[in-house]
């Protein structure tokens, strides 16, 4: 299912209605700031366990999650004073911080240390629907293959996986360009993966 909605200002109506569907336990795919992205309600154990299926991610290889804001980060992460700063600072945007998990994460999505990696997109769609759901909404990658390329069209997508999901966000086109990755889990930032975020803070 193609479902278009505005990317500058979400139709309430349509929010309520992708909400409805990940409450259920639907996968869906979305736009964020940096490309699509595929997930489902954290808090939904069956929907967490099918996308691992659909995307043959080992079990320690978590997916990480998009928080609605800082408040929102505090219940499922640990965040120090340093990372606090941080986070405040440069969030919303293209970056996946890496801080330990709080007892609300669900085991299946920490790693073997109980880190998660977490996310507040720039995207009004992301947003809305991370804050109409209450709940964090996992964030993977369009791609289901290695070798695949990143799709950045709704319309490609939907070709491409559109019956393996139940619903596609069509939010217009967007170039797909990975988040930077920060480790905040010790007061020195460690930087993972440079991507689109701006990493010069961390160095």
């Amino acid at each position: 299912m193609l479902l278009e909605i505005n990317p500058y200002n979400p139709q309430d109506r349509l929010i309520k209605q992708v909400v409805q569907k990940l409450q259920q336990g639907a996968i869906i795919c979305y736009p964020t700031d940096t490309g699509y992205g595929i997930g489902c309600d954290l808090l939904n154990q069956r929907a967490v366990k099918a996308l691992m299926q659909l995307k043959k991610r080992p079990k320690n290889k978590p997916f990480s999650f998009m928080c609605s804001g800082l408040t929102h980060i505090s219940e499922y992460a640990h965040v120090s004073n340093t990372a606090y700063r941080l986070l405040k600072k440069n969030l919303p945007g293209p970056y996946t911080f890496v801080l330990p998990g709080s007892k609300l994460v669900p085991k299946v999505m920490a790693t073997k240390q109980k880190t998660v990696g977490i996310r507040v997109p720039d995207n009004p769609i992301s947003q809305a629907l991370i804050t109409a759901l209450g709940n964090p909404i996992v964030n993977t990658s369009v791609q289901l293959g290695e070798d695949d390329e990143p799709l950045a069209d709704p319309f490609e997508i939907d070709l491409a996986i559109g019956n393996r999901i139940d619903i596609i966000i069509d939010g217009g086109s967007i170039y797909p360009d990975p988040s930077s990755v920060i480790d905040l889990t010790t007061d020195q930032p460690e930087i993972l993966r440079v991507g689109k975020g701006d990493v010069s803070p961390y160095r």
